[in-house]
């Protein structure tokens, strides 16, 4: 019997671009995505390009139509039959959603990946579960945070945060208890490094089309101490990559790795980047960070102006220091590095002005 390899957030960003080289280096595998139904045309669609690009994939990705925030995945009585059939899975799926609201965060990332932990749990011939969380999870913790930290009594900017921290903790619990699990933290996602193409645009893509929209002389609001406070941010294939080189590795079993920039920009190095990218001359100004939410909660068409959600602008005077311990030496060795960063950030403003009407909306 073939290894199956149980798949959740395709066909989302990451889930992509990582499930064809989660099967590529598993060629005795096949995959089973977990896809919600009014995702699952698009689904299909994606795999079937895939399967196009790489004749190797061709009848090993399978889709079946679900819902994590159900306990039995919404799958009824085959749910039991996959939970027989599975080697891996890869948890992905998330509400990656600033502004979520509580309850459908506690739905679909906590009881979600309570869920996927009970089907892992359920599956006699298990060898790991992947599980993708963020470095988020540190909310707004006030200096290092390693990847050996979790709860440290620290406090959220918002409900994805909590509730991403509520789902690592499950994760935890279980890999305490003996279930062999790797978890990856991820920094902010950008866009690809060489195309600078993304899904959505959110994190560093609210700014940059700020500043296209504006003359040559352009204006940015700044919250905090831009000398002191520091932006982590990394490529969504460096991300893939380090999902896919760690998860390879028998002895990353019951780590924890933070995919993150360990030499971030700090908030001035970012906006003179920014401004080098878009060809403008930004100046800023100071605002006191529950101002400038306020405004962009209140004042009539400011948000829509912006196109930056109030909830974002925390992430311009996050107080943590994220460590790479544990991650940067075993990717090193995986030849996995982070790109040159100006050629990055020219290649995310060329994909902002090209593609204008990319969503900001997350896949609920």
């Amino acid at each position: 019997m073939s290894r199956v390899i149980f798949f959740t957030g395709f066909p989302g960003f990451l889930g992509t671009e990582l499930l064809p080289r989660v099967l590529r280096r598993a060629p005795d595998a096949r995959a089973v995505c977990l896809v919600q139904p009014h995702f699952a045309a698009q689904a299909r669609q994606r795999a079937a390009e895939l399967e196009r690009a790489d004749e190797r994939l061709t009848g090993r990705i399978e889709m079946v139509e679900g819902d994590i925030t159900r306990p039995d995945l919404g799958l009824g009585e085959a749910r039991d039959g996959l939970a027989a059939r599975i080697t891996e899975v890869f948890h992905l799926a998330a509400v990656y959603d600033l502004e979520v609201v509580r309850d459908v965060g506690m739905r679909v990332n906590v009881d979600g990946t309570r869920h996927v932990l009970d089907l892992c749990a359920a599956s006699p011939d298990l060898q790991r579960l992947h599980y993708i969380s963020t470095c988020y999870v540190s909310g707004r913790w006030a200096g290092i945070f390693r990847e050996t930290d979790l709860q440290l009594g620290q406090r959220f900017n918002n409900y994805y945060e909590e509730t991403k921290h509520l789902a690592e903790v499950l994760v935890a619990e279980r890999a305490a208890a003996g279930m062999p699990v790797t978890t990856y933290r991820p920094a902010v996602v950008g866009g690809d490094s060489e195309t600078g193409a993304t899904q959505k645009f959110d994190g560093p893509y609210f700014i940059v089309r700020w500043l296209l929209k504006q003359p040559r002389l352009a204006f940015l609001p700044v919250v905090g101490d831009p000398e002191g406070y520091r932006f982590n941010i990394v490529p969504r294939d460096f991300v893939v990559d380090g999902i896919d080189a760690l998860s390879a590795r028998q002895d990353t079993v019951g780590g924890t790795y933070a995919l993150a920039d360990p030499r971030p920009y700090t908030i001035r190095e970012l906006i003179t980047l920014f401004g080098r990218v878009t060809r403008r001359r930004v100046l800023t100004f100071p605002l006191p960070l529950g101002l400038a939410q306020w405004a962009l909660r209140r004042v009539p068409g400011l948000q829509a102006l912006m196109g930056i959600p109030p909830a974002a602008v925390a992430y311009l005077s996050q107080p943590t220091h994220y460590t790479t311990d544990a991650a940067t030496p075993l990717l090193e060795e995986e030849g996995v590095r982070l790109p040159d960063r100006a050629r990055w950030f020219a290649a995310m403003a060329e994909f902002v002005r090209d593609h204008p009407d990319t969503s900001s909306e997350a896949m609920i």
